[in-house]
């Protein structure tokens, strides 16, 4: 990135002298690069990727203004997202991030049933998005079995096939899905807006003991998939769990349903880094199967 020119293109872009002071590397996770710009007394955190990568931070870019629309739970504010340099890059307020503590922790299970409340008719999104690297296609559908096996299960087998991960994966995986309206016949989710991609690195706290949530994979959903994806990598303390509980309970039947909904990033994986997580796959299949027998 040529830095003084970015500078140039948000100058215009914001209507303001953006002179870039300093840049600091930082992490930004495993598919983007990530900087502190300092200019001025203001700092800002950018992402950047290569050009034919500018969907995804508008789609980044979409979830994040539409959790900041509910007024429920703090996520960065998006500045400017564009292309500039052969590059794309999302530009956002600096936050300064810290581990939580029970106060925040607590808060966190609050503020993220208060979001979850924020329902739509359809299951789905406005548009499509990411989840990881992994295209995250959000057709709207009034069915949240059909939406789930279609949109989630499916395209992730799907991708498997490609991957060369066919064979009994393939076989089970499609038997699941012909049976997964057994997993509803006395579940019936609304529509909530979900993060989508909830897992302790997407979670931290600022000044004020204030959670925030950040790199968003939204879509409207069974908010249980935020709450099974807090419990597939850990991070979650026990005070955010009896939060969210006493703010919104969670329905009979969840600890199962948990598994389906982590089966989706458990596949993600498998298509994404290898092998290695092809056996856990195939045992979320098999336990899930052996409840509908």
């Amino acid at each position: 990135m040529e830095w003084n020119n970015l500078a140039h293109h948000l100058s215009i872009e914001l209507a303001t002298d953006f002179i870039i002071d300093s840049v600091k590397p930082v992490s930004g996770g495993d598919i983007n690069q990530a900087y502190l710009l300092q200019v001025g007394q203001r700092s800002y955190f950018i992402k950047i990727n290569q050009a034919n990568m500018l969907d995804m931070f508008k789609a980044e870019q979409a979830g994040l203004n539409e959790i900041s629309a509910t007024h429920t739970i703090r996520v960065p504010e998006p500045l400017s997202c564009g292309l500039a340099n052969n590059h794309c890059y999302l530009l956002m307020e600096n936050l300064n991030l810290k581990s939580g503590s029970p106060v925040s922790d607590r808060q966190l299970g609050i503020l993220l049933a208060q979001l979850h409340q924020i329902e739509q008719p359809y299951f789905g999104w406005f548009r499509n998005n990411t989840i990881g690297s992994t295209a995250q296609i959000n057709n709207r559908n009034e069915s949240w079995p059909a939406f789930w096996c279609a949109m989630r299960i499916n395209l992730q087998l799907e991708l498997a096939v490609n991957n060369r991960f066919s064979g009994r994966l393939q076989s089970r995986g499609e038997l699941l899905c012909e049976n997964l309206g057994e997993f509803f016949t006395s579940h019936h989710p609304h529509p909530s807006l979900v993060h989508g991609d909830l897992w302790a690195g997407n979670a931290a706290v600022i000044d004020q003991d204030q959670p925030v949530i950040y790199d968003p994979a939204c879509y409207y959903a069974d908010r249980e998939v935020d709450i099974a994806m807090t419990e597939l990598f850990g991070g979650f303390s026990s005070d955010f769990y009896a939060s969210y509980n006493d703010a919104y309970i969670l329905e009979p039947g969840y600890k199962t349903r948990k598994k389906l909904y982590n089966l989706y990033h458990i596949l993600n994986h498998l298509n994404l880094f290898g092998s290695a997580y092809l056996n856990q796959a195939e045992s979320m299949i098999e336990s899930l199967l052996a409840e509908i027998r």
